[in-house]
């Protein structure tokens, strides 16, 4: 895992993140107050975002990292490279397991934690998810 600065990030990832951000003001969020966003990049260089969404029944939630996954794979994407995950918080935020075994799923090998702040740490799947499930 690698901390960066904001000044540090490469325009894909910066995009990445500026993508994050901006679903993340879509967070439907009336019982946490915690606003998610995350935007993953397909192989073919196409970018697509989601927030969290959360409900009454606790368990019908779902997560911004999850949510941006299943919008790409709704729109056909199956080759996914990289995500973005975005929280106010105190240092990078992290993605909850359910998630992380999604983005296994899809293959999807760097991932960028991050803040509102401008604090990062750039990680792989595999360091987040060790020993994960395979078919």
């Amino acid at each position: 895992m690698k901390d960066v600065k904001l000044n540090e990030l490469s325009p894909a990832w910066r995009e990445l993140y500026d993508a994050a951000v901006a679903a993340r003001k879509n967070a439907y969020i009336p019982y946490s107050n915690f606003a998610v966003g995350a935007a993953v990049r397909c192989a073919n260089g196409k970018i697509y975002s989601g927030c969290n969404v959360e409900n009454a029944s606790y368990g019908l939630c779902v997560c911004g990292e999850r949510n941006a996954i299943f919008h790409a794979a709704c729109a056909g994407e199956r080759e996914m490279t990289e995500l973005c995950v975005v929280a106010d918080t105190s240092g990078p935020v992290s993605p909850c397991g359910a998630c992380r075994q999604v983005m296994r799923e899809f293959g999807i090998q760097t991932v960028i934690l991050a803040n509102m702040k401008g604090d990062f740490k750039i990680t792989t799947v595999e360091e987040l998810l060790p020993y994960g499930f395979e078919l």
